[in-house]
């Protein structure tokens, strides 16, 4: 069965913020935009959710297409709905959060440019509104690192 509706309705995105601790401490996973908008400029992660998948699911093909990272246990972190996130259309993101093993490898495909970890403390400027999604996670994390200890995947 089809549905119309008279007006426009939002697009929903899965996007994943994925965190690894190592040697040379936390880092968070972002890929390279290889298409616009903001092609050329980092960002989470994640896409358009497709009729018949869930959140989940979506966040993990995602995550696995622009990345090659699979079997990461993620959770919902919290849903941004700025008038402004994505040029392209009125979009809804839910944004997941998980942790990779310190060995974990990131090669970029799909609509990816490039994947690469970089330290929490020296992110470069993101596209859409994922350097808002990213100060909010971090915050969270670390209230999380000083209840729990050092490393955040502890």
């Amino acid at each position: 069965m089809s549905y119309t509706y008279a007006y426009p309705r939002p697009a929903v995105t899965a996007d994943c913020l994925i965190f690894k601790s190592g040697a040379s401490g936390d880092a968070l996973l972002l890929i390279r935009r290889g298409k616009e908008p903001y092609k050329g400029m980092w960002a989470l992660p994640g896409g358009f959710m497709d009729m018949d998948e869930t959140l989940e699911e979506t966040a993990e093909r995602e995550l696995e297409e622009e990345t090659g990272l699979q079997g990461i246990r993620m959770k919902q972190f919290r849903a941004f709905s700025g008038l402004d996130r994505d040029p392209r259309q009125r979009t809804i993101g839910i944004v997941f959060y998980g942790f990779a093993p310190a060995d974990a490898v990131a090669v970029a495909g799909d609509d990816a440019a490039e994947a690469a970890w970089f330290p929490l403390d020296r992110l470069p400027p993101l596209a859409f509104d994922h350097s808002l999604v990213s100060r909010e996670a971090l915050q969270m994390l670390t209230q999380w690192k000083h209840e729990r200890g050092k490393n955040l995947c502890s």
